[in-house]
C-alpha cells in the first residue's frame, strides 16, 4: 500500500524552503480533549501555513478515502497541500480491526519517511492519538521521531486522549472541552460543520 505520491526532494506545488528568522522554531502542537473543534483548530493553522508558502501535508489516521470531507475539498481547490486519508473509519465501525491497525502502521511509516526527508514544513497528524491509544503505533517511537525531526517542521497532532508522553514533549497543548453538543439532543452530524 502506498499513500499518495512517492517522497521526493521536490516539494511539488509548494515554494522551496525559505530562510527563517532567528526567532522561528519548529513547534510540536497537541490539540486534545473531549470537545468538538480539535481538527477544526488544526485546519486553521494549516491555512495560515499554506498562506505563508509552507510545504503542507495532512495525514488523517481515522478517515478513509471514501469520506468526502470539506477540508480536503478546500485544500484541493487551494493547491499545494498534500492530503492523505490513512484509515478505514472509526474502530467501532471497522469490519477488520487488524486491517485498521495495519493501515495506521503503514500511514505512520509514510509519515516517518516524510519527516526524515523534510518533505513538509507543516504536518497535520489528524486523529493519530487513536491508533497510539489502541497500541497500533508505539508512542515511544512517535516521541523519538518527533523529538529528533530534522530541519524546520511544525507538527500538529489532534485527537482525544493524547498520550502523556506527547503532552510532555509538545511546545503547545490545548484541551478542547465539551460543554454542549447537538448530538446530546439527538441532532446528527451536519455537513459543513462536522465534515
Amino acid at each position: 500500500m502506498s499513500f499518495g505520491r512517492e517522497l521526493t526532494s521536490d516539494p511539488e506545488g509548494s515554494e522551496a524552503p525559505r530562510r527563517r528568522k532567528p526567532r522561528d522554531k519548529p513547534l510540536l502542537i497537541v490539540i486534545t480533549g473531549t470537545g468538538k473543534g480539535k481538527s477544526t483548530s488544526a485546519f486553521g493553522m494549516l491555512l495560515r501555513s499554506w498562506a505563508r508558502g509552507y510545504r503542507c501535508g495532512v495525514f488523517q489516521f481515522v478517515k478513509s478515502g471514501k469520506w468526502k470531507v470539506g477540508e480536503a475539498k478546500a485544500a484541493e481547490a487551494l493547491g499545494g497541500i498534500d492530503w492523505e486519508k490513512m484509515g478505514d473509519g472509526w474502530s467501532w465501525l471497522s469490519r477488520d480491526l487488524s486491517e485498521s491497525a495495519e493501515l495506521a502502521r503503514e500511514g505512520w511509516r509514510f509519515v516517518r519517511e516524510a519527516i526524515a526527508a523534510e518533505k513538509y514544513e507543516f504536518l497535520l497528524l489528524d486523529e493519530i492519538t487513536y491508533p497510539i491509544k489502541w497500541g497500533w503505533i508505539p508512542v515511544e517511537e512517535v516521541v523519538s521521531v518527533l523529538r529528533s525531526r530534522p530541519g524546520f517542521q511544525h507538527v500538529v497532532i489532534t485527537g482525544r486522549d493524547a498520550a502523556p508522553e506527547l503532552v510532555e514533549l509538545a511546545d503547545l497543548v490545548s484541551e478542547v472541552t465539551k460543554v454542549k453538543h447537538p448530538m446530546d439532543a439527538g441532532i446528527r452530524a451536519q455537513q459543513g460543520i462536522e465534515w
